[in-house]
């Protein structure tokens, strides 16, 4: 039986991946600093532990596991990570977990490890453009991150890949670009647009008034989980390619039309406020060109189809809430 341990298994992508990897027959060993929030993890063991702390990730890593996920990081949407003041806790928590975990893993002798790096990676000056943004892996450097979260993601890619020159570690890296979906953060400042606008359409009766940040033109594309979580698994399934690839959807919309989409999945006509708040930059979607050569696969689900499943559970926990 393969084994794996997922970093970060009490977060929300960490905690899919433990399902997902049980699905497929491993025995799975979570860590985090807290249990799942939202549904109890099926993990065969699960270990409550701070990866910033050398010693833990000792203990956490108390065999030669076939497979390591780090997913652990110090990380929310643009209210947590472009209001500046949470710049030195993101920098130092994400890097001391990243420098512990490859340590571990080379020192143990693991098999591969995978590294969730993300689109805030690109330089700024590529996505000022809403309707043009350029992601190509290449497009990396010269480096201009907008966001200190992005540096931090970006010397982490640089540490696993000097680590596999200089040690051997065998690592795969891939870039995610707004993974969304049931069982994420919904509330609380840290949850990403998806989420903040399913649990505000929910929260807002027919006719009512919604706030948003900025005058809304400005553009992403997100990725359901189930969709990210394939292209973890063929990237860390197959022996030639070892990234960083991009992660993510095609589907490029602008938060006007995200609000939109929400709204009409709900059949709720809202007005939209809009105020000053952090924005990120103008333009980003996923290019998918590499993973298409590489993996010959690129995710295919339409934004509506996990935009509906997330509404759906979103709006089952508004209920909860005021019931």
């Amino acid at each position: 039986m393969k084994t794996a341990l997922v970093c970060g298994a009490g977060g929300f992508i960490g905690s899919h991946m433990v399902k997902r990897l049980k699905s497929e027959g491993y025995w799975v060993k979570g860590v985090d600093l807290k249990f799942p929030e939202f549904a109890p993890t099926e993990a065969d063991d699960f270990m409550i532990g701070d990866l910033r702390d050398i010693d833990v990730c000792n203990r956490a890593v108390d065999r030669k596991f076939d497979e390591i996920y780090q997913f652990a990081a110090d990380m929310g949407g643009a209210g947590f990570v472009f209001t500046g003041e949470n710049d030195a806790d993101i920098m130092h928590n994400s890097v001391m977990c990243n420098i512990n975990m490859m340590d571990v893993a080379y020192k143990r002798n693991a098999g591969r490890i995978f590294y969730s790096s993300s689109a805030c990676i690109y330089p700024e000056r590529n996505q000022m453009d809403a309707l043009h943004p350029t992601t190509s892996e290449d497009s990396a450097y010269p480096a201009g991150p907008d966001s200190e979260y992005g540096w931090e993601k970006l010397f982490s890619e640089r540490m696993f890949l000097a680590y596999r020159r200089n040690k051997g570690l065998d690592v795969r890296i891939a870039r995610f670009h707004n993974i969304f979906g049931p069982e994420g953060t919904w509330e609380g400042g840290r949850e990403k647009s998806p989420a903040a606008f399913c649990r505000k359409v929910a929260e807002t009766p027919d006719g009512g008034t919604i706030e948003m940040w900025g005058d809304g033109n400005q553009t992403r594309s997100f990725l359901y989980i189930d969709e990210c979580l394939e292209g973890v698994r063929r990237l860390m399934s197959q022996d030639q390619f070892i990234g960083p690839v991009n992660i993510g959807s095609e589907e490029m919309i602008s938060i006007n039309g995200l609000a939109e989409m929400v709204m009409k999945i709900a059949g709720k006509k809202l007005n939209i406020v809009h105020i000053p708040g952090p924005l990120g930059v103008m333009g980003r979607n996923s290019d998918n060109h590499l993973i298409r050569e590489k993996l010959g696969w690129e995710p295919s689900w339409p934004l509506v189809k996990g935009l509906t499943q997330t509404y759906q559970w979103i709006s089952e926990q508004v209920e909860k809430r005021h019931s």
